[in-house]
């Protein structure tokens, strides 16, 4: 579904990327890991395209995204950013609707779309559909994110610290309803994170970049155990957040929001 074959990308005579090589198979989440500047939003920006590899190739459906009209290869990618980016001069069922909008799909299909997808992320349209973006707690921004990430039905989605900016409990909460509507939906996720937890939480595979480089790639179950420096790193800061403690638990279900502070 994603490929990217030794890939490097420049920023002037840095180099941001060198010689990335990875896959990412259909229905598969695949969390990128690292410091800032180690380059995970970058890899995002190369797979839709608002970026081009100086050396290499990305390749989106078995085909390299400069072949790609942009245009159509973004619409064929959800995108789910940390500050959402909701239109605050549209309500929530027109920023769910709003590629279906500009991809000329009829009225009757946009509702009827809008409508089960803030049903899946807990938000029952008639309840929100009508409200603004400003009338809504932070875990509820996101998840209309997330609907209008999926509006189109696109086979990939890629999301750039969705959950960083949430409380933790929040947080907890989204991650355990990420998985849910992902098995049910089984789209090709890529997903940058900072947190080493949240990768091994949400992904199938987690890969670790260092400097532009991909230093790790393979299943939590096996990152756990490398030897690596910078993967351990990464593990090690977990631990010390953690201490002796474990993560929140979850509230029952994802719907249930705290009363958003004024």
């Amino acid at each position: 579904m994603i490929e990217f074959e030794h890939v490097h990308f420049r920023r002037g005579a840095r180099e941001v990327l060198h010689d990335v090589t990875f896959a990412v198979h259909p229905g598969e989440t695949v969390a990128l890991v690292g410091r800032s500047g180690a380059g995970k939003s970058t890899v995002l920006k190369l797979i839709n395209r608002m970026l081009e590899p100086g050396d290499g190739a990305v390749r989106v459906e078995g085909r390299d995204t400069r072949v790609w009209d942009s245009t159509a290869l973004r619409r064929r990618t959800g995108y789910v950013l940390q500050e959402v980016g909701l239109f605050p001069h549209m309500t929530v069922a027109r920023n769910v609707g709003l590629v279906p909008v500009l991809s000329d799909w009829p009225a009757e299909r946009i509702q009827s779309r809008t409508v089960e997808l803030l049903d899946l992320v807990g938000l029952p349209a008639a309840e929100f559909a009508q409200r603004w973006p400003d009338e809504l707690s932070g875990g509820q921004r996101q998840r209309v994110g997330v609907a209008r990430a999926l509006a189109a039905d696109p086979p990939v989605v890629l999301m750039d610290e969705p959950f960083g900016s949430l409380d933790p409990i929040t947080r907890a909460e989204l991650h355990r309803e990420f998985r849910r509507i992902q098995k049910r939906v089984r789209k090709t996720i890529v997903l940058v994170t900072h947190d080493m937890r949240e990768a091994f939480a949400l992904a199938d595979r987690v890969g670790v970049l260092e400097a532009g480089m991909l230093v790790a790639y393979d299943e939590p179950s096996m990152l756990r155990q490398s030897a690596q420096p910078a993967v351990r790193l990464l593990l090690d800061s977990c631990e010390a957040d953690l201490g002796a403690g474990s993560p929140p638990r979850p509230p029952a279900r994802w719907g249930a929001d705290p009363p958003r502070e004024p």
